[in-house]
Protein backbone atom coordinates (compact mmCIF):
# COMPACT_ATOMS: atom_id res chain seq x y z
CA UNK A 1 0.00 0.00 0.00
CA UNK A 2 2.94 2.29 0.35
CA UNK A 3 2.87 3.21 -3.57
CA UNK A 4 -0.80 3.74 -3.32
CA UNK A 5 0.00 6.34 -0.50
CA UNK A 6 3.24 7.81 -2.57
CA UNK A 7 0.86 8.30 -5.47
CA UNK A 8 -1.73 10.45 -3.64
CA UNK A 9 0.91 12.50 -2.04
CA UNK A 10 1.81 13.65 -5.30
CA UNK A 11 1.48 17.59 -6.65
CA UNK A 12 -1.56 18.47 -8.25
CA UNK A 13 -1.45 18.12 -11.89
CA UNK A 14 -0.82 21.51 -14.00
CA UNK A 15 -1.09 22.95 -17.45
CA UNK A 16 2.69 21.61 -18.19
CA UNK A 17 2.09 18.61 -17.13
CA UNK A 18 -0.69 18.23 -19.34
CA UNK A 19 1.05 19.39 -22.30
CA UNK A 20 4.54 17.64 -21.35
CA UNK A 21 1.93 14.16 -21.43
CA UNK A 22 0.56 15.78 -24.90
CA UNK A 23 4.00 16.42 -26.37
CA UNK A 24 4.75 12.77 -25.18
CA UNK A 25 1.74 11.06 -26.36
CA UNK A 26 2.28 12.85 -29.98
CA UNK A 27 5.69 11.38 -30.59
CA UNK A 28 4.73 7.90 -29.60
CA UNK A 29 1.91 7.94 -31.92
CA UNK A 30 3.99 9.54 -34.85
CA UNK A 31 6.80 7.01 -34.32
CA UNK A 32 3.90 4.16 -34.17
CA UNK A 33 2.75 5.30 -37.66
CA UNK A 34 6.23 5.35 -38.90
CA UNK A 35 7.41 1.97 -37.90
CA UNK A 36 4.06 0.30 -38.73
CA UNK A 37 4.56 -2.29 -41.53
CA UNK A 38 7.83 -2.21 -41.94
CA UNK A 39 10.39 -4.48 -40.11
CA UNK A 40 11.25 -1.81 -37.06
CA UNK A 41 8.74 -3.56 -35.66
CA UNK A 42 10.16 -6.82 -34.58
CA UNK A 43 13.21 -4.90 -33.79
CA UNK A 44 10.82 -3.02 -31.10
CA UNK A 45 9.08 -5.81 -30.22
CA UNK A 46 12.54 -7.66 -29.60
CA UNK A 47 13.84 -4.74 -27.56
CA UNK A 48 10.26 -4.17 -25.54
CA UNK A 49 11.48 -8.06 -24.83
CA UNK A 50 14.87 -7.35 -23.41
CA UNK A 51 13.94 -4.63 -21.74
CA UNK A 52 10.89 -7.11 -19.71
CA UNK A 53 13.87 -9.23 -19.27
CA UNK A 54 15.87 -6.78 -17.79
CA UNK A 55 13.36 -5.88 -15.22
CA UNK A 56 12.12 -9.66 -14.21
CA UNK A 57 15.96 -10.59 -13.87
CA UNK A 58 16.08 -7.74 -11.31
CA UNK A 59 13.25 -8.51 -9.79
CA UNK A 60 13.94 -12.48 -9.95
CA UNK A 61 17.67 -11.81 -8.85
CA UNK A 62 18.40 -13.51 -11.85
CA UNK A 63 22.20 -12.25 -11.70
CA UNK A 64 23.89 -13.85 -14.17
CA UNK A 65 21.10 -12.74 -17.01
CA UNK A 66 20.79 -9.18 -15.92
CA UNK A 67 25.02 -8.92 -16.08
CA UNK A 68 24.68 -10.49 -19.69
CA UNK A 69 22.06 -7.67 -20.58
CA UNK A 70 23.54 -4.56 -19.02
CA UNK A 71 26.96 -5.40 -20.71
CA UNK A 72 24.67 -6.42 -24.19
CA UNK A 73 23.03 -3.10 -24.27
CA UNK A 74 25.34 -0.76 -25.57
CA UNK A 75 26.71 -3.29 -28.24
CA UNK A 76 22.69 -3.39 -29.22
CA UNK A 77 22.44 0.13 -29.40
CA UNK A 78 24.83 0.38 -32.30
CA UNK A 79 24.28 -2.68 -34.27
CA UNK A 80 20.54 -1.28 -34.20
CA UNK A 81 22.08 2.13 -36.07
CA UNK A 82 23.87 0.46 -38.12
CA UNK A 83 21.16 -2.20 -39.13
CA UNK A 84 18.13 0.15 -39.43
CA UNK A 85 20.21 3.49 -41.05
CA UNK A 86 18.06 3.71 -43.35
CA UNK A 87 14.92 3.75 -41.46
CA UNK A 88 16.55 6.35 -39.00
CA UNK A 89 16.87 8.39 -42.51
CA UNK A 90 13.50 8.13 -43.44
CA UNK A 91 12.41 8.82 -39.69
CA UNK A 92 14.26 12.29 -39.53
CA UNK A 93 12.86 13.13 -43.44
CA UNK A 94 9.58 12.71 -41.80
CA UNK A 95 10.15 14.74 -39.21
CA UNK A 96 11.55 17.68 -41.51
CA UNK A 97 7.96 17.30 -43.29
CA UNK A 98 5.77 18.04 -40.32
CA UNK A 99 3.60 20.94 -40.89
CA UNK A 100 5.71 22.50 -38.03
CA UNK A 101 8.62 22.63 -39.98
CA UNK A 102 6.88 23.28 -43.89
CA UNK A 103 5.80 26.46 -42.44
CA UNK A 104 9.46 27.91 -42.32
CA UNK A 105 10.34 26.27 -45.39
CA UNK A 106 6.85 27.35 -47.50
CA UNK A 107 8.20 30.32 -49.16
CA UNK A 108 11.25 28.66 -50.69
CA UNK A 109 9.44 25.51 -51.38
CA UNK A 110 6.26 27.28 -53.19
CA UNK A 111 9.18 30.00 -55.45
CA UNK A 112 10.55 26.10 -56.41
CA UNK A 113 7.50 24.84 -57.24
CA UNK A 114 6.20 28.07 -59.49
CA UNK A 115 9.74 27.57 -61.21
CA UNK A 116 8.92 23.83 -62.08
CA UNK A 117 5.33 24.69 -63.52
CA UNK A 118 6.54 28.08 -65.29
CA UNK A 119 9.46 25.61 -67.23
CA UNK A 120 7.09 22.79 -67.68
CA UNK A 121 4.41 25.31 -69.31
CA UNK A 122 6.97 26.98 -71.42
CA UNK A 123 8.12 23.75 -72.74
CA UNK A 124 4.86 22.47 -73.57
CA UNK A 125 3.44 25.35 -75.40
CA UNK A 126 6.98 25.16 -77.41
CA UNK A 127 5.75 21.96 -78.56
CA UNK A 128 2.47 22.95 -78.98
CA UNK A 129 1.24 20.15 -76.37
CA UNK A 130 -2.04 20.95 -74.41
CA UNK A 131 -2.12 20.86 -70.73
CA UNK A 132 -4.39 22.16 -67.78
CA UNK A 133 -2.77 22.34 -64.19
CA UNK A 134 -4.66 23.27 -61.18
CA UNK A 135 -3.13 24.70 -58.04
CA UNK A 136 -4.57 24.26 -54.42
CA UNK A 137 -4.64 27.22 -52.84
CA UNK A 138 -6.95 27.39 -49.27
CA UNK A 139 -9.62 25.47 -50.68
CA UNK A 140 -9.15 21.99 -51.23
CA UNK A 141 -9.67 20.35 -54.58
CA UNK A 142 -9.86 16.67 -52.78
CA UNK A 143 -13.31 15.62 -54.76
CA UNK A 144 -11.47 16.45 -58.10
CA UNK A 145 -8.03 14.38 -57.06
CA UNK A 146 -10.38 11.30 -56.04
CA UNK A 147 -11.66 11.08 -59.18
CA UNK A 148 -8.27 10.88 -60.94
CA UNK A 149 -5.23 8.66 -61.09
CA UNK A 150 -3.50 9.73 -57.47
CA UNK A 151 0.19 9.99 -57.76
CA UNK A 152 1.09 12.57 -54.80
CA UNK A 153 5.20 12.68 -56.57
CA UNK A 154 7.35 15.13 -56.25
CA UNK A 155 6.95 18.08 -58.17
CA UNK A 156 8.93 18.30 -61.40
CA UNK A 157 8.83 19.79 -65.05
CA UNK A 158 10.11 16.25 -66.29
CA UNK A 159 7.20 14.74 -64.47
CA UNK A 160 4.83 17.04 -66.33
CA UNK A 161 6.46 17.28 -69.30
CA UNK A 162 5.56 13.23 -69.35
CA UNK A 163 2.16 13.27 -67.73
CA UNK A 164 0.88 15.87 -70.99
CA UNK A 165 2.60 14.00 -73.93
CA UNK A 166 -0.02 12.28 -76.13
CA UNK A 167 1.02 9.27 -75.78
CA UNK A 168 1.07 9.11 -72.22
CA UNK A 169 -2.25 7.43 -70.49
CA UNK A 170 -2.67 10.17 -67.61
CA UNK A 171 -2.64 13.02 -70.74
CA UNK A 172 -6.43 13.56 -70.96
CA UNK A 173 -7.64 15.77 -67.88
CA UNK A 174 -6.02 18.01 -65.71
CA UNK A 175 -3.02 17.69 -62.91
CA UNK A 176 -3.61 18.86 -59.28
CA UNK A 177 -0.26 20.15 -57.54
CA UNK A 178 -1.00 20.61 -53.39
CA UNK A 179 2.04 22.68 -52.90
CA UNK A 180 5.25 20.83 -53.62
CA UNK A 181 3.22 17.75 -54.91
CA UNK A 182 1.40 16.52 -58.24
CA UNK A 183 -1.71 14.68 -56.37
CA UNK A 184 -3.38 13.53 -59.06
CA UNK A 185 -3.49 13.62 -63.03
CA UNK A 186 -6.04 12.39 -65.50
CA UNK A 187 -8.64 14.75 -63.33
CA UNK A 188 -11.45 16.09 -65.04
CA UNK A 189 -12.66 19.36 -63.71
CA UNK A 190 -16.40 21.21 -64.26
CA UNK A 191 -16.58 23.03 -67.44
CA UNK A 192 -17.49 26.80 -66.95
CA UNK A 193 -21.41 27.86 -68.11
CA UNK A 194 -20.62 30.96 -68.59
CA UNK A 195 -22.33 32.70 -71.83
CA UNK A 196 -19.95 35.88 -72.04
CA UNK A 197 -17.18 33.72 -73.02
CA UNK A 198 -15.27 33.55 -76.86
CA UNK A 199 -15.91 30.78 -78.76
CA UNK A 200 -12.32 29.99 -79.56
CA UNK A 201 -11.99 29.42 -76.29
CA UNK A 202 -11.65 24.99 -75.87
CA UNK A 203 -12.57 22.45 -73.60
CA UNK A 204 -9.43 22.99 -71.61
CA UNK A 205 -9.95 26.39 -70.61
CA UNK A 206 -13.54 26.39 -70.16
CA UNK A 207 -12.11 23.52 -67.47
CA UNK A 208 -10.40 25.68 -65.93
CA UNK A 209 -12.83 28.36 -65.83
CA UNK A 210 -15.39 26.60 -64.09
CA UNK A 211 -12.76 25.30 -61.56
CA UNK A 212 -11.85 28.59 -60.57
CA UNK A 213 -15.50 29.46 -60.24
CA UNK A 214 -16.25 27.27 -57.57
CA UNK A 215 -12.91 27.77 -55.59
CA UNK A 216 -10.31 29.87 -54.91
CA UNK A 217 -7.37 27.68 -56.77
CA UNK A 218 -5.27 28.78 -60.19
CA UNK A 219 -5.07 26.89 -63.33
CA UNK A 220 -2.55 27.17 -66.05
CA UNK A 221 -3.69 26.27 -69.62
CA UNK A 222 -1.47 25.35 -72.74
CA UNK A 223 -3.26 25.77 -76.03
CA UNK A 224 -2.84 22.60 -78.30
CA UNK A 225 -3.68 24.94 -81.05
CA UNK A 226 -1.51 27.85 -80.82
CA UNK A 227 0.69 26.70 -77.77
CA UNK A 228 -0.73 29.59 -76.27
CA UNK A 229 -0.07 30.44 -72.09
CA UNK A 230 -2.95 31.13 -69.80
CA UNK A 231 -3.67 31.84 -66.37
CA UNK A 232 -7.45 31.56 -64.84
CA UNK A 233 -8.30 32.66 -61.07
CA UNK A 234 -11.62 33.29 -59.68
CA UNK A 235 -13.09 32.72 -62.88
CA UNK A 236 -11.47 35.52 -65.23
CA UNK A 237 -8.85 34.59 -67.65
CA UNK A 238 -5.37 35.84 -68.78
CA UNK A 239 -4.00 34.61 -71.93
CA UNK A 240 -1.40 34.74 -73.99
CA UNK A 241 1.24 35.00 -71.34
CA UNK A 242 4.92 34.55 -71.92
CA UNK A 243 7.50 32.74 -69.18
CA UNK A 244 8.83 35.99 -67.12
CA UNK A 245 4.71 36.94 -66.81
CA UNK A 246 3.43 33.78 -65.73
CA UNK A 247 5.71 33.78 -62.97
CA UNK A 248 5.00 36.91 -61.69
CA UNK A 249 1.29 36.49 -61.80
CA UNK A 250 1.66 32.87 -60.43
CA UNK A 251 4.25 34.47 -57.48
CA UNK A 252 1.62 37.31 -56.78
CA UNK A 253 -1.54 34.61 -56.95
CA UNK A 254 0.22 31.63 -54.98
CA UNK A 255 2.63 33.15 -52.12
CA UNK A 256 0.16 36.53 -51.46
CA UNK A 257 -2.62 33.98 -51.58
CA UNK A 258 -4.65 37.10 -51.76
CA UNK A 259 -4.35 38.67 -55.05
CA UNK A 260 -7.08 38.85 -56.88
CA UNK A 261 -6.94 38.86 -60.72
CA UNK A 262 -7.15 42.64 -62.40
CA UNK A 263 -10.30 42.49 -64.56
CA UNK A 264 -9.38 44.47 -66.75
CA UNK A 265 -6.41 42.35 -68.27
CA UNK A 266 -9.61 39.74 -67.90
CA UNK A 267 -12.13 41.40 -69.86
CA UNK A 268 -9.82 42.53 -72.57
CA UNK A 269 -8.81 39.09 -72.78
CA UNK A 270 -12.79 37.62 -72.62
CA UNK A 271 -13.22 40.04 -75.62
Amino acid sequence: MNWVTTLLRRPPIGWWDLVDILVVSILIYELLKLIRGTRTVQMVVGGGFLVALFYGSRWGHLETVNWLIRNLLGYIVFAAIVLFQSDIRRALAHLGRAPFFRYFAKQESAEESIEEVVVAASMLSAQRIGAIIAIERQIGLRNYIEGGIPLDATLTYDLLLSIFQPTAPLHDGAVIVQDDRVAAAACFLPLTVNPKLGKELGSRHRAAIGLTEENDSVAIVVSEETGSISIVADGQIERGLDADHLRARLRSLVLQRGAATPKRQAQASLT
